[in-house]
Parts: structure tokens; sequence; C-alpha cells
């Protein structure tokens, strides 16, 4: 059985009743809602026309919003709809990242992730959907794709039907009979100045940004608000991060290119470097939990295709591995020598795969497709060899080398070479991401609010001239410890803006 459910829009009135019903039926709290009813008008009046679209979960046959959840509260049934488990559920958010249709909340009385899941409960007693039941149109029909003699399958054979979204490969269960490119691509309508819509306005730190509008004349009449899941504590939890994972990757590669060996930089500083930045990441990650008590359950019933559960483990791994490395670092005068030369070689893997791992993870965010760059995973390297670099800099700067014997001078210039080359090359990859051809028009929107729109004043000034020309300037005149130390100090400044810019460029196009 292949449960799926046609919306008929040449019969849609846009009446609400689906979306009531449902909020009843499921007792689903003010303020959010599973099933909704969007308004699109185009032309200019009197040849106007106004379209509905019934919005819910897509019931996808390859879910990512199961996929990326780390605690399998998001699973899929054997009759393939996609079901939810509030108890497990550890409101990571993750799943309304991944969905890309917009169809997962958090409920703000259990505080856990909830969206249509076709009205199981009633199925069960062989009844149908509520908003099925309470339609005055008969536009809303379910039915099994496996039995080519149901009313869906016949209708999809005869009449033809459309998904949202097909180019993602979810390969949706929701089709729609006689939609519209305005409402089937949210990024079609725009929207109206100060978001004032029919009956109701949203405040601008809900909404998920503003669609271009590159149909004539269309206009998004009406729409409910949509919360960006993931805000500042991701953006700084990315930053942090960068400075544990990349904080042992410069040592690690100082000690086998024959740089740094024995020094207490590498010894002592990069791995307290390396800890306490990792146990900052963990709080942040912790701490924007919405059931930040069930943390642990990530290990406990972990859902392994998440980069969620994969990155905890790779933290878990480098944390581990930063532990012996302190520990070897001071007990180097009864080790071998070459005891951290020996450990260097897995820390490299380690570091890298610690700095790199959210881009698989961003990239499970299936309807962000900013954030599926294939230059994702490279690009988090070089940011890391950028703080990691950066902050050794200011520890060496800090403790007055190289006269106190932290490190000779040929490896602080060693270490400048790392820091300049790892900015000149984020420089590389940030231009590559903002101005290459981009995949998709989505792609191409979430851009337009970095370059110029929404983030523009963050991206030129915090990351391109505090970020990039500043940094240089100053190691270019810079003749002290002091000058380069202030040039990394700024320069971890723009990598944070960023990473913030980047977060939430990612979640600025609309998915509904």
């Amino acid at each position: 059985m292949k449960l799926a459910k046609i919306i008929d829009n040449t019969r849609c009135i846009g009446c609400h009743a689906c979306t009531t019903a449902c909020k009843s039926e499921n007792e689903v709290p003010i303020g959010v809602d599973r099933t909704r009813v969007k308004y699109v008008e185009t032309g200019v009046f009197p040849n106007a026309r106004r379209h509905f679209q019934v919005t819910r979960c897509n019931q996808c046959e390859h879910p990512p919003c199961v996929y990326i959840c780390p605690v399998t509260a998001m699973y899929q049934r054997p009759d393939g709809l996609v079901e939810f488990d509030q108890d497990a559920c550890i409101g990571c958010r993750a799943c309304m990242a991944a969905c890309p249709y917009d169809a997962v909340y958090i409920d703000p009385e259990s505080h856990s992730a909830a969206k249509c899941h076709f009205c199981a409960h009633r199925l069960e007693l062989d009844l149908q959907p509520a908003c099925v039941v309470v339609c005055p149109e008969e536009a809303i029909i379910i039915g099994d794709l496996d039995d080519p003699e149901s009313v869906v399958s016949r209708r999809i054979a005869r009449e033809g039907a459309q998904v949202r979204k097909p180019e993602l490969g979810t390969s949706p269960k929701l089709f729609y009979i006689g939609g519209s490119h305005v409402t089937l691509r949210p990024e079609a309508a725009a929207r109206p100045d100060g978001d004032i819509f029919m009956w109701a306005s949203q405040r601008g730190d809900e909404t998920v940004g503003r669609g271009a509008g590159n149909v004539a004349s269309t206009l998004l009449a009406y729409d409910t608000a949509h919360v960006i899941p993931w805000g500042v504590d991701v953006a700084l939890y990315m930053w942090t991060k960068s400075l544990s994972a990349g904080a042992l990757l410069v040592a690690a590669l100082a000690l086998v290119s024959g740089h740094l060996a024995g020094s207490t930089l590498v010894r002592i500083a990069a791995p307290i470097l390396a800890i306490l930045f990792l146990a900052v990441t963990l709080v942040l990650l912790v701490i924007d939990l919405e059931h930040p008590k069930k943390f642990y359950t990530i290990l406990t019933r972990p859902q392994w295709k998440s980069w969620l559960v994969r990155g905890a483990v790779i933290l878990t791994a480098f944390g581990a591995l930063a532990g012996i490395w302190m520990i070897a670092g001071f007990a180097a005068q009864w080790l071998p020598i070459s005891t951290l030369w020996w450990l260097s070689w897995p820390m490299l893997v380690a570091a890298s795969l610690a700095a790199c791992y959210t881009a698989f993870l961003l990239a499970q965010a299936t309807g962000r497709e900013l954030w599926s760059s294939p230059l994702a995973a490279p690009h988090l390297i070089v940011q890391s060899a950028l703080a990691g670099s950066g902050a050794l800099i200011m520890v060496v700067a800090a403790l007055d080398a190289p006269g106190s014997g932290i490190a000779s001078a040929s490896d602080i210039e060693w270490l400048g070479n790392v820091f300049v080359v790892s900015l000149l090359t984020h420089v590389v990859f940030v231009v590559a991401e903002l101005f290459m051809p981009h995949r998709s028009t989505h792609v191409a929107r979430a851009v337009d609010t970095v370059v110029k729109g929404k983030y523009a004043t963050e991206f030129w000034v915090g990351v391109v001239i505090v970020g990039v020309v500043l940094p240089l300037v100053l190691v270019m005149i810079g003749t002290t410890g002091i000058a380069w130390a202030l040039a990394a100090a700024i320069a971890l400044i723009g990598l944070y803006v960023w990473e913030y810019v980047w977060v939430f460029a990612g979640q600025s196009v609309p998915l509904s």
C-alpha cells in the first residue's frame, strides 16, 4: 500500500474548512497549522484571478525529515505515511530545516516537532482524514497508488497531476490537479510591502524572506507566518567548531610538515584551545534544543542516516583524540619525541571531519538549496584552518613570542603563512559560492539576499571589509606580533559574520 492525496485546484474555493477541521481533529494549538491555504493573485484589474493552494505535508516517498532526524522521532510507516513521535523528539528542528515544503513546525505546547500525519488515527478506524470529510467541494481525495483502480490512481492517469519540487528527488505523494506555477513555486509570487496580507500581517522576524516575483503582476495575497528554524546558535556553533577543529588541524599540519616540533604552542596551547571551544560547541548544540535534557538520546537511540548523529560521533572521537594529544603534550618529557608526530596523522583526519561534517548535515536540509553547495565541505576545512591559525597567532602574541620560547621566529612565520593562505583561499571559496553560475532559481534568490538584499550590509562590511580587507592590510603593513594578532582577531570576527550570513541566507527563500 502506498497512500497518496490529491488536491483538485479546479474545485478548491479557498474556504479554509480543511485548515479548521485539521486543527479541531488534531488539537493543533493557535499559531501553527498542519494544513493551510495560500492565496496568490495574478493579473491586473479587471483581468485578475485568485489562485488557491492547500499546503501540508507531502508524505514523501524519500522523506528528508526522516533521514535527518537524529532520534527516529520522524519515521515512515509501512504504508508510506510519515509519522512522528513527540515523546522521542529532542526539538533540534532539523526536520523543519530539511522539509522542502515547510510542512513541519514546533508545537508551542509540547515543544516537539509535528505536522500533518494523514489523520493516521482515523485511518486505523477505517475513517477518512478530517480534511477529506469536511471539504465541501470534494477537492481533497485520498487513495492507494499501488492500486491502479483507486480513485487517486485513475485520476492521476486520466487527468495528469503535478507535485511540488520534483527535482529534489523526494517523490512527494501529494498531487495537485490544475495546479498553477505561481502557487506551486513559492518564489514565483512577490510578497506584499510590509508583509500586509488579506486579514493579516506578519512580524518581520517570523517570515522566511521575500519572493522576487518573477511572474508579472503576481502577488502573494494571503499566507501564514513561517519561522526560520535555525538561527544565531547555529552560526555560533559553526564558528566555535571551526576554532576547535582548526587549532589541532593546524598543529597537526605543522608537525607533519616539520614545523613547531616540541613547541608549547603545539603541545599545550592547541589542545587546550580545541577542547575549550569543543565544550562551547557542545553547550551551544544542547541549549539550542527544545528538549535539552534529552540530548543524550542522539547516542542512545541514533538514526544513523542523520548527519547530526554522525557529527556527534565525529565530535566525540575528535574530543577523545584531543584529550590524548593534551595528555601526551603535558607528558612530553617522558614520551618519545615522535609521539605527537604519530598522533598528527589521525588528528588530521579527525579534525578535518569535525570541520566539514556540517556541510553534509546542511545538505540534508533538502529545501535549503544554498546549503547544498559541493564546495561547502572543503570550504569548511579552509575556514577551520583560518580560525585555528588565527587563534594560535593570538596565543603567540599574548605570550610575547618568540622571546618566551613558545615558538621560533621561523615557526611563527610559517603560522602567519598558513593564516594568509587560508584567508585568501576562503575569499576564493566565497567568490565561487556567490558569483559563479547558480544551480537553481532558489539558490540565485538566496545569493541575492547576501549580495544586494537583506544581508548585504553584513556581507560587504562584516565579511569583506572587516573579515578580509583589514586583516590583509594589517598583515602587509604590520611588523609586530600585535599587528598580526589584531589581523587574526578581526578575521575571526569576519568569519563569524560569514557563518551568520550563510545560515540565514540559506533560509531566506520561501518554501511554501
